[in-house]
């Protein structure tokens, strides 16, 4: 058995639940201090550091009687961001004095910022943290901790996707608790992009349910799409992109003329990256974006759900290779006349969806727009 001493995220008992993998109520939790510490925010990230600073104090959680399971998905979670465990004397409430081990950051790993709040962290990240722990957790015993913490940033994209669509209206006529009967979730595969496989049941329109079945989904997250407008010039931007998936379906062809697009990251409004993604694709400061809409791409094998809009802006001085190296983007910007883009959609010469709905609808709307 042993005791530790949480002093950052792992205070906040949602997620300290997920990481054990059970309830508080099997747990025995005490508030404690840690003196002559301090626990700081981590400058760029969202989790804290405690470092040594005399005369202040680390007010945290005690857990005592932890069994070798829990600290193996403890050393799992908090493993992969380079903490050690450490021996430490603790005060508790009652003014007596406990051992217990607590989670040191590796020396000069990170850079201490302000003091740092539970409640400001719960308030902002909480729901967002917990559901990825859900996600990671779930590989422990399956794969190393670095092996998911290297891919982090697509655990958290994709934590934020699920709770932006429980956010989104539910179904009147259904319950999905007692409509859907999942029989095992598994995630194969998980890098840029992640797969998950599942075996569920479904309540068919008879009112019985389904057979068991097993199918697959890509888990992309929520994309942003911005289709550039000048009404002044009546032009459009497009750029051109190598893409990937197209030419593993074999097309000989994929090079692709689209609308700027990317994901959307944690903690970002659809607005905010659309405006990010111009500026990174093209160079370019959009003036007013227009909704055009918000929809699922491919709904039998993907859980992406596109955020759409048309962005008004200046395009005539738009002319230059863009995108992020370090994403590995090589992005040919293109500024066209308005009519060659509807020329293009009917000659079937664009194979980009969202480029078409987007064409469609700014095709629909130009009147309010002012175009010309």
């Amino acid at each position: 058995m042993a005791n530790l001493f949480f002093y950052g995220t792992l205070r906040h008992v949602p997620l300290l639940e997920v990481v054990l993998g059970r309830s508080a109520a099997e747990l025995d939790l005490s508030p404690a201090t840690l003196a002559d510490h301090a626990v700081l925010c981590v400058v760029g990230h969202d989790f804290p550091i405690i470092v040594e600073v005399v005369g202040d104090t680390a007010t945290g959680l005690l857990v005592r009687g932890l069994t070798e399971t829990d600290c193996e998905r403890l050393v799992f979670y908090e493993g992969g961001f380079d903490y050690a465990l450490k021996p430490a004397s603790l005060m508790l409430a009652d003014n007596t004095e406990a051992e217990a081990q607590v989670f040191f950051p590796e020396p000069g790993k990170w850079q201490s910022a302000d003091p740092w709040s539970l409640r400001s962290w719960a308030d902002r990240w909480g729901s967002l943290v917990v559901r990825t722990a859900q996600d990671v957790m779930d590989e422990f015993g399956r794969r190393p901790a670095q092996e998911v913490i290297a891919h982090s940033g697509t655990y958290r994209r994709l934590a934020a996707a699920w709770l932006s669509a429980r956010a989104r209206p539910a179904d009147p006529n259904r319950d999905v608790t007692r409509d859907v009967l999942v029989h095992r979730r598994r995630r194969p595969y998980a890098s840029f992009l992640a797969l998950d496989e599942i075996d569920l049941q479904f309540r068919r329109y008879d009112g019985a349910m389904s057979p068991v079945l097993s199918r697959a989904a890509l888990m992309v997250g929520e994309p942003v799409v911005v289709l550039p407008y000048d009404p002044v010039m009546d032009s459009v931007l497009l750029v051109e992109q190598f893409r990937t998936p197209v030419f593993l379906g074999g097309s000989r062809s994929p090079w692709v003329w689209e609308p700027i697009a990317g994901l959307i990251d944690p903690g970002e409004t659809p607005e905010t990256a659309a405006r990010r993604e111009s500026l990174e694709e093209a160079g370019l400061q959009i003036s007013r974006l227009e909704p055009v809409g918000q929809a699922y791409s491919s709904t039998g094998s993907s859980s992406e759900y596109v955020h759409m809009f048309v962005g008004l802006a200046d395009l005539s001085e738009t002319d230059r290779v863009g995108g992020l190296a370090a994403e590995g983007e090589d992005i040919r910007p293109r500024v066209i006349r308005r009519s060659a883009l509807m020329e293009g959609v009917d000659e079937q010469t664009y194979c980009d969806m969202p480029l078409l709905t987007c064409a469609l609808w700014l095709d629909r709307h130009l009147d309010r727009l002012g175009a010309g």
